[in-house]
């Protein structure tokens, strides 16, 4: 692949409640004319699209960028749980950067309903069939929804392995609750205390409380792809591109390690990382500014460590010593990530691909990073996958 890839335009409508917002057609139609105009072109220049999305029927993308344009292009539609919008951003990058194409809008949306996430076929295998035998072994709690057990028991596992006290994750979502101050596009604005995260309903006795997880949203985001000749020949904006990017799935030690935090995607996280790191000839120290999956409080600290943002075992410390935020060695979710945008698990890939671009333009307004010029994304979804992408200012 020899194509340097440009994010030349992007889009994202504000996030809701789940329940309350337009439905996924006109929100992913929204932010896709959003993105094309950030970038400056039409429907009729986009030769191929991607559309990210879990719950909803087959050539739901269709449904959405119809609305956009009909021009007969491939329209192909990705789901891969909570990484499916970076999914989808992972194949339009290599159809650019292979040169299969020049101009690739990406889409990622979801209408999603109130409450834990649930499986909708009950007919038929799960996919999470061994994931479950694992943590009914290690963590039992069957009376907890799934989600909430994975990520919860590798909290614990955490907990258990380095002493990591719940405090820790309480200050992580009180960082996301000031982040998410400045951030117009934020559900949750509130600034709460780690004090306040502490007190709020315990759902998993000592292990986790509400405001440590994120709750399911409504919303869509967008990003136009592009060759950087085809940048140049169009006169468009060429100041963030791609570095690097890696997606990886799960290995055998997901399952065959007995630790939750390799069953919630710890090592597929550090292996998708160190591949960035390896392509692009950039490390932890390098980078400015860093949107990762926060689907909960606990598995932000973990992927501190497993993207080698500090030590393993060193994720206190670096919370405590204020290393996570502005002021710090990297800031950390500086649009207040999934805790405070909520998680439309399409859409959420490009939400975080839509802050890092803004961020490294120097257009993020009241939560700018001061300089930044490297930012890194991570998006992980269990069954699994995990996306890793590097971003560089120009």
């Amino acid at each position: 692949m020899s194509s340097k890839v440009v994010v030349s335009g992007v889009g994202m409508i504000p996030f809701t409640k789940a329940g309350t917002g337009a439905p996924y057609d006109q929100m992913g139609a929204e932010a896709g004319r959003m993105a094309l105009a950030d970038a400056g072109i039409s429907y009729d220049d986009i030769e191929q699209a991607y559309a990210g999305y879990v719950y909803g029927d087959s050539t739901s993308g269709q449904k959405a960028l119809y609305q956009i344009g009909m021009t007969g292009i491939p329209v192909i539609n990705v789901n891969n749980n909570c990484s499916t919008g970076s999914t989808a951003l992972f194949l339009a990058r290599q159809a650019i950067a292979s040169g299969a194409v020049d101009c690739v809008l990406v889409l990622g949306f979801e209408q999603m309903n109130p409450g834990a996430l649930g499986s909708i076929f009950q007919d038929r295998p799960s996919p999470f069939d061994a994931f479950d035998a694992v943590t009914d072994k290690l963590v039992g709690m069957p009376q907890i929804p799934l989600a909430l057990r994975y990520f919860g028991g590798a909290g614990l596992a955490h907990m258990e392995k380095y002493g990591t006290p719940l405090e820790a994750f309480a200050k992580i979502r009180a960082k996301a609750s000031r982040h998410a101050a400045n951030n117009p596009l934020a559900l949750f604005k509130q600034v709460v205390t780690a004090e306040d995260v502490m007190n709020s309903t315990m759902i998993w006795p000592g292990v986790m409380t509400k405001l440590m997880a994120c709750p399911p949203t409504c919303g869509a985001a967008a990003a136009v792809l592009v060759s950087e000749s085809f940048a140049k020949a169009r006169g468009l904006n060429t100041s963030v591109y791609i570095a690097a990017q890696a997606m990886t799935t799960d290995r055998p030690g997901t399952f065959d390690s007995g630790d939750m935090m390799q069953l919630v995607g710890y090592d597929m996280s550090k292996q998708a990382a160190a591949k960035v790191y390896q392509e692009s000839g950039l490390g932890p120290d390098d980078l400015d500014v860093v949107e990762l999956h926060d689907c909960f409080a606990q598995n932000e600290l973990i992927t501190y460590e497993a993207l080698g943002l500090c030590p393993e075992g060193g994720a206190d410390k670096f919370i405590n010593d204020g290393d996570n935020t502005y002021g710090g060695k990297v800031v950390t979710n500086p649009s207040g990530g999934l805790l405070s945008k909520g998680h439309p698990l399409g859409a959420t890939g490009l939400a975080q691909c839509f802050e890092l671009t803004h961020q490294l333009r120097g257009t993020a307004g009241a939560r700018q990073v001061a300089g930044a010029q490297v930012g890194l994304q991570h998006n992980l979804g269990l069954g699994g996958a995990c996306v890793v992408t590097m971003y560089r200012a120009a």
